[in-house]
């Protein structure tokens, strides 16, 4: 397995390998072609895949504010789940944002999603009940 920058010639694997991990997809708003390639020309995302023989397998997608990095996307194809291609996707943006001077690393996961929350707090992330999240958006593709 090699783990390597997505490159924008990947986007059908990479949508198709999000749908397969049944992630949420905004083809229209913020998971269109163009708006990832907005966002990696914005210099803030870390876009990693893991590939296999040609194959993608697995794709982590991640943002930072400058102060605060966010995993936004972890997705592994079903038949190479529960072999730690996820926890690798996801140690190397951790080491590629604390490189960037971030030293703080959040993930939002839907309450549906307790597989992720098992996942990430076996990886040492703590959960914070208390905390809700907020958002205003122009419409729902966004």
């Amino acid at each position: 397995m090699t783990i390597r920058e997505f490159r924008i010639e990947d986007y059908e694997q990479v949508i198709e390998l999000w749908q397969k991990a049944h992630l949420p997809y905004k083809p229209k708003g913020r998971d269109s072609k163009e708006e990832i390639e907005r966002e990696l020309r914005a210099r803030n995302a870390i876009f990693l895949v893991a590939e296999e023989k040609g194959k993608l397998i697995g794709s982590i997608f991640g943002t930072h504010d400058g102060r605060k990095g966010w995993i936004n996307r972890v997705a592994t194809a079903p038949a190479y789940q529960r072999q730690g291609i996820a926890r690798t996707l996801v140690t190397e943006a951790e080491r590629r944002f604390r490189k960037m001077g971030i030293k703080i690393i959040a993930c939002l996961i839907e309450d549906w999603n307790t597989e992720s929350m098992v996942f990430f707090e076996k990886n040492g992330y703590i959960k914070h009940h208390n905390i809700l999240y907020f958002t205003k958006r122009e419409d729902r593709d966004t």
